[in-house]
């Protein structure tokens, strides 16, 4: 019988409301308010929207149940659970390397997450100083020159991960349950303050014209593949870190209706961010389609020249902190979870020996952007010129391993997983809802990840 959570790390979620607080902190993070506003304004607005929520729907739903599944039947870290519902479905141990997979995407996903986060602390003091009442042009060069600094980003990164390897030490309930109780309920109202703002202070006419009006003459391919990218990687699946969740999950808690509850709740913070984001574009006269620098560099620039600027361009840069620290905290709990359950180490020995190490391995994202930015390993490949040691771990977890991991996933419980263990821990409200999410699996996500696969290696 494979391990239960309780008896693989003597840990579970207090009851399925924590849960879903920790899951939703899990998936909302700096893809939903940060990546989400800039492909939506480089995509064609409307349009993308309503081919993102499709994908939702229809790609990273089916994926997000599979992970819950497989983590609560398994009952321990990626690897294990793999490993366990793959021996009780009669099927070879091998399949742990998809586990191992997961596991290692996103302990090397948080290595530069932490740097990047790093930067919405650096830009909580710069607005609160109204920006050193610096010009709008000035504002623009404020980022540039962050980037040009390793000291101060080694800085940022620093105290950034230190604060979620603190929490992720304390347990758990101390410190994961403790949280995301207090963080996301408080994200969940400074973006509402936010939009309040945004309304009276921007044209949200124009934002709410550019989010919903819909012209399907920009549906194009390229909007599709954004679409199920931003989805299925906003959504946090194939990264091992709602694997463990799940393995924390009571058994009395639905599965299905926690993953539409999450799903459904990542989609609205996202589109709220929207909502929040581009009034305060459209009032200023900005490019919506800036792409990444449409959260350091454009939205800045307005902030500084708006009623109460200073106050609420911090508060926005606070939301995004908190956001990513939700998102941090489930990033690196996989691989302590292992360290935990699987090499017997003492959970703060864990954070401490693995929090180092990811430490480490930011210091060449914070190098590429300044000291190593013509540092290009594999220039030699033509994919890869021109990609910086960041681009590189960028490239091959977004591109290559989540994916790849997420078609394993997808076929493993589509097709090899013993219909008796799903019986056993999935409840749908009908035979035909079943069969949908089982065909999903089995067809429509394979094929559309794989297509996100083939385009990512062009």
């Amino acid at each position: 019988m494979a391990l239960t959570a309780s008896e693989n790390t003597g840990q579970s979620w207090s009851s399925g409301i924590t849960f879903m607080l920790a899951a939703v902190g899990a998936a909302v993070g700096l893809g939903n308010i940060w990546k989400f506003p800039y492909v939506a304004g480089v995509s064609g607005g409307g349009a993308f929207v309503i081919i993102y929520i499709g994908c939702v729907i229809f790609v990273a739903i089916p994926v997000l149940i599979a992970e819950l599944l497989i983590g609560r039947c398994g009952g321990g870290s990626p690897p294990v659970a793999m490993h366990s519902v793959a021996k009780r479905s009669g099927r070879t141990g091998l399949w742990s390397v998809v586990g191992w997979m997961g596991l290692i995407v996103g302990y090397l996903i948080a290595t530069y997450y932490s740097v990047i986060a790093g930067w919405t602390l650096a830009y909580i003091l710069k607005a609160a100083n109204g920006f050193g009442g610096a010009t709008v042009t000035d504002v623009a060069q404020q980022f540039d020159e962050l980037l040009a600094s390793p000291g101060t980003l080694i800085i940022w990164h620093t105290v950034f991960i230190s604060l979620a390897l603190f929490i992720v030490g304390r347990g758990l309930r101390r410190g994961i349950e403790g949280a995301v109780k207090i963080l996301m309920p408080a994200l969940f109202l400074m973006l509402l303050v936010m939009i309040v703002y945004a309304a009276v202070a921007g044209n949200f006419k124009a934002g709410l014209e550019f989010m919903l009006s819909v012209d399907f003459s920009k549906i194009t391919g390229r909007v599709v593949l954004a679409a199920i990218g931003q989805a299925f990687f906003s959504i946090s699946v194939a990264m091992g870190l709602m694997m463990v969740y799940g393995a924390y999950v009571p058994k009395n808690v639905s599965l299905t209706r926690s993953a539409m509850i999450i799903a459904g709740t990542d989609t609205l913070i996202a589109l709220l961010a929207g909502f929040m984001i581009f009034p305060i574009v459209f009032a200023n006269g900005l490019d919506p389609a800036e792409g990444p620098g449409l959260i350091f560099k454009t939205l800045p620039a307005a902030f500084i020249g708006m009623p109460g600027g200073s106050v609420f361009g911090a508060l926005f840069f606070v939301l995004l902190a908190f956001a990513a620290v939700t998102s941090i905290i489930a990033i690196l709990e996989p691989i302590i979870s292992h360290a935990e359950g699987r090499w017997q180490m003492q959970r703060r020995t864990a954070v401490v020996v693995f929090g180092f190490l990811a430490w480490l391995i930011g210091l060449a994202t914070i190098f590429s952007f300044n000291i190593w930015k013509d540092v290009t390993p594999l220039g030699m490949f033509e994919v890869f010129s021109g990609k910086t040691v960041f681009d590189l771990i960028d490239y091959f977890t977004a591109n290559v391993m989540m994916p790849v991991g997420a078609i394993l996933i997808a076929l493993f419980v589509g097709w090899r997983m013993k219909p008796e263990l799903i019986d056993s821990e999935l409840s749908f409200s009908s035979t035909l809802l079943f069969a949908a999410w089982r065909w999903a699996l089995r067809v429509v996500v394979p094929v559309a990840i794989l297509a996100i696969l083939i385009s990512g290696l062009r």
